[in-house]
């Protein structure tokens, strides 16, 4: 009998920390924008996470004011709280 591995971007608060890092790791574009497929690409089809994973670990990043999402959906903007992660 096999058992399933947990998932390890199941916790919505991990999924966030590790989108903060792939928003870390790019430049931003003008007024310290990042396109979402910048962060959204990397947890997806590198770390394999699920597109469930992905938007709870985004709505999490959004609830803690590390990000904040445009209204068009097309990219993010770092806050201080999300930086202050990093220092």
């Amino acid at each position: 009998m096999k058992y399933a591995e947990p998932r390890p971007y199941a916790d919505p608060e991990k999924a966030a920390r590790r989108l903060m890092e792939h928003a870390q790791a790019f430049e931003p574009i003008q007024q310290g924008r990042i396109y979402i497929e910048n962060i959204n690409g990397p947890l997806l089809f590198g770390d394999n996470a699920t597109p469930a994973e992905y938007s709870a670990g985004l709505a999490y990043a959004i609830e803690q004011h590390w990000l904040e999402l445009h209204e068009s959906g097309t990219f993010v903007t770092m806050k201080p709280a999300g930086a202050a992660l990093f220092a």
